[in-house]
């Protein structure tokens, strides 16, 4: 482990020669402009309804269960931060990051820092060790957000074993909310259920609102809507910000064919 760690180290101080957006952004709220506040989820209709994105200098939550568009948002997040020239890190608990699909995203990869995790999903009797995983993982997250110089900063626990999430300590959110808190950075955790508990800046939910799927007659191809793409709504469900009117979206998915 301590090898790892110098190791990463080196990297973000390697990483800290590169002059992103973040290096000129005032303190989240030295300005009014939603840019300098809030990072972009990408998705116009969806930052409209969270006053521009997540906030800065805080520690936010994207939810949801399996193929309610967690990773569809979360891969948005950083294709819109790296298009505006911010680093941006992600650490894979799981180790099950995309690398096509980030890209057919629009994830500039030479902006982006991958931190690859080894928890498993079904523990076993490996129980102690996927715990001791989990905690290395949130100890990599610690040491980015030190580093700062990121516009945005993903962990991404989202299939990690519940249990192994719950029994870190209270005080880890706490902690990551005082690392973050002042700073330029997007801290977003990415799970099936809250995580940050009382530290959440904002807690986005998301859920499948209609995945039903046609077939016309025997032998037919599919055609339903599901492969016309999933109709998702994201919920805001707690927020430190001001409540805003409407706190939930209808989003849709698009089919891609090759």
């Amino acid at each position: 482990m301590p090898l790892a760690r110098a190791e990463l180290e080196s990297l973000l101080r390697t990483r800290r020669l590169d002059r992103t957006l973040t290096t000129a952004l005032p303190p989240p709220d030295a300005d009014s402009d939603p840019e300098f506040t809030v990072a972009s989820t990408g998705d116009m209709s969806l930052d409209a309804h969270l006053g521009g994105g997540f906030p800065r200098g805080q520690v936010s939550e994207l939810i949801g269960p399996r193929s309610s568009g967690r990773a569809s948002v979360m891969l948005s997040a950083l294709a819109a931060a790296t298009a505006r020239g911010e680093l941006t890190a992600i650490v894979d608990v799981l180790d099950m990051f995309d690398v096509e699909s980030a890209a057919a995203a629009g994830i500039d990869l030479g902006r982006l820092l991958w931190i690859r995790g080894h928890v498993i999903v079904n523990a076993g009797l490996c129980r102690e060790m996927n715990q001791r995983a989990i905690e290395q993982a949130m100890r990599a997250f610690a040491l980015v957000l030190q580093a700062g110089n990121f516009g945005l900063v993903v962990f991404d626990a989202a299939e990690a074993p519940a249990d192994a999430i719950r029994r870190l300590p209270f005080t880890t959110w706490l902690r990551l909310q005082r690392m973050v808190e002042g700073s330029s950075t997007a801290c977003l955790l990415v799970g099936s259920e809250p995580m940050a508990r009382s530290a959440a800046g904002l807690t986005l939910r998301l859920r499948i609102a209609d995945c039903r799927l046609r077939i016309e007659k025997p032998g037919a191809r599919f055609n339903g809507r599901l492969f016309e793409g999933l109709d998702l709504e994201a919920r805001v469900i707690r927020s430190r910000a001001a409540a805003h009117a409407e706190p939930s979206v209808s989003l849709r998915t698009e089919a891609v064919y090759a």
